[in-house]
């Protein structure tokens, strides 16, 4: 473990025990809730989610305890810093608000000594495709965390939730292809593409 990660590994415990002292409902999101569930280790940040009619009672709490709330113009997420690492706390995913409901879904799991609420894999690895863009399209993202976590996937579900995205669906026929899925019969994705 590098020193920057032990440094993002503190800051996920610092504002994850925050939010779960207060009793603000909440999920670990993102990279390192599929670290969580056994996907590589990410180098960049730490996202949480929380229910957009939370947000500023846990922005308000975070500040309380410290940390430094700033505000970008992103009108979907705030920030928070501790110390040097960054910390997004989002309350919508893909365009569509958090709700109370979407975090009851999340399963309670260790992470680093401490039980915290992590969203599951099949809305993490949702999220991750239907983000895919021309502008942000890096697989080597995607790839290892899809690998990682595919037994805990309702791959079904995700294909016909970004079915209107061609990045993903390229994506979930390139992880079928490579043997990580199971090739869908008669979906898109079952298309030859002459390989």
């Amino acid at each position: 473990m590098t020193d920057a990660q032990a440094r993002l590994r503190e800051a996920l415990k610092l504002v994850g025990v925050a939010l779960k002292t207060a009793g603000v409902p909440f999920a670990l999101a993102g990279s390192y809730a599929l670290w969580a569930r056994g996907a590589p280790e990410p180098h960049h940040d730490v996202d949480f989610v929380v229910a957009e009619s939370d947000r500023d009672q846990a922005a308000e709490i975070l500040a309380d305890a410290g940390l430094q709330v700033a505000e970008p113009p992103e009108d979907w997420l705030f920030k928070v810093y501790v110390d040097d690492v960054l910390v997004d706390l989002l309350f919508r995913l893909n365009g569509d608000p958090v709700t109370h409901a979407d975090l009851a879904d999340a399963e309670e799991m260790e992470v680093e000594s401490v039980r915290l609420p992590v969203l599951g894999a099949t809305v993490l690895i949702k999220a991750k495709l239907a983000a895919l863009d021309e502008r942000a399209c890096d697989l080597t993202k995607v790839l290892p965390a899809a690998r990682a976590v595919r037994e805990q996937v309702d791959w079904d579900d995700i294909a016909e939730a970004t079915a209107d995205n061609p990045f993903a669906v390229v994506t979930l026929d390139l992880l079928a292809r490579l043997g990580v899925i199971a090739p869908r019969k008669g979906g898109r994705q079952d298309r030859s593409f002459g390989v």
